[in-house]
């Protein structure tokens, strides 16, 4: 015998660690679980090379052991499985063997020794921070991050430590978002950039616990309880997101942010899939919003009262990126700053808590004349 566990506790297991397993790769040994029985532990590793998780449980185990195995497989058959106990068992001729009450099974394992080395990271820079708050900035904005693989730096979340607190920044070129949290404080600045695919990850991972970060130059880690998750970063320059922010945007608008956000949502029907275009128009007290599908003879317009100081203008909005924008703010009523038609315009909460400033910047599309 190798060691006994139960069937839901091993699923809970795997569950953790399967994300990291790549669906599809040429290098077929990631493929596979890396398990190791060590001193009553049974630890199960997965990896792509940019993003490895890590987690173990006490087993009953009368062995030590290190094996890798095909990771789908054995997920699937543990999850196919009813609330029972699995007696595992490595035989002689390379075959994991898998007993229950009600069936035995057999799964093909290969050597360790192919397995890719889990990367070693310094914990000289750790970063504390509540696990809620954490996957609050992720899911804040993640939405804006780049998926143009010619502008690699863009297409991670740029943390960035500095002696304003910490923050972080997407930006995909239409839209940016910068969040700072002012309850933090660094001596120096420093930039880290995590892939767009450790952000999905992250949140599952997590608990709304404090939980400690360790950050180097090409790594981070997280643990957390029984589980580590360590994430290849972006080992680019992050552009300077500050060079792109308006200085002269005075025209100001305040909206209700739940009126803006439902007749944008409705604008998308009336909009074509490749441009999601909306036209706003702007006066002293309402706002405009129409949208128009000419291949289908579709149309829509809504009038939403507003407070808005400047001359009227009209502005075109991707109304898909508009609406995600709004998604994305938590306060009743939103602000706009605009310049012109064609330049950058600002959108801030009206409502900002003592300790976090957001900010969000999104470009203008041309109006079709």
């Amino acid at each position: 015998m190798l060691l006994n566990i139960n069937s839901k506790v091993l699923e809970k297991l795997l569950a953790k660690v399967i994300p990291a397993v790549p669906q599809r790769t040429p290098l077929t040994i990631i493929e596979n679980f890396l398990l190791e029985v060590a001193d009553g532990k049974l630890i199960v590793t997965a990896t792509d090379l940019h993003i490895t998780i890590t987690a173990y449980i006490n087993v009953d185990a009368d062995q030590n052991a290190k094996i890798v195995v095909p990771a789908k497989l054995l997920f699937d058959i543990v999850r196919a499985l009813e609330d029972t106990t699995i007696n595992f068992e490595i035989q002689d001729n390379k075959r994991l063997k898998l007993k229950t009450d009600k069936g035995v099974y057999h799964i093909g394992f290969e050597s360790p020794d192919g397995f890719p080395k889990i990367p070693e990271v310094s914990s000289k820079r750790t970063l504390t921070i509540e696990g809620a708050h954490l996957k609050k900035l992720i899911d804040m904005t993640s939405f804006a991050v780049s998926k143009d693989n010619i502008r690699p730096a863009m297409q991670g979340m740029l943390l960035e430590l500095s002696p304003d607190g910490l923050k972080v920044v997407t930006t995909d070129g239409h839209r940016l978002v910068k969040h700072l949290s002012k309850n933090f404080e660094f001596e120096e600045l420093e930039q880290y950039i995590i892939p767009e695919r450790a952000n999905s990850i992250i949140p599952k991972i997590v608990s709304d616990e404090k939980v400690n970060m360790y950050l180097e130059k090409s790594h981070l880690q997280i643990d957390v309880d029984n589980i580590s998750l360590i994430i290849r970063l972006i080992e680019q320059s992050y552009p300077d997101y500050n060079a792109v922010i308006p200085q002269t945007n005075e025209h100001l608008l305040m909206i209700d942010r739940a009126a803006l956000n439902f007749a944008v949502r409705r604008m998308l029907l009336f909009t074509t899939s490749t441009f999601h275009q909306s036209k706003v128009t702007l006066s002293k007290d309402k706002l405009e919003i129409s949208a128009e599908d000419i291949d289908k003879g579709s149309s829509g317009k809504e009038v939403i009262p507003c407070e808005y100081t400047g001359e009227p203008m009209s502005i075109g909005f991707n109304t898909a990126f508009l609406n995600e924008v709004l998604n994305h703010i938590d306060s009743e009523t939103v602000v706009f700053k605009f310049n012109s038609p064609t330049k950058a315009v600002i959108v801030l909460p009206k409502e900002q808590k003592e300790t976090e400033d957001l900010f969000m910047l999104l470009m203008p599309v041309r109006l079709n004349s």
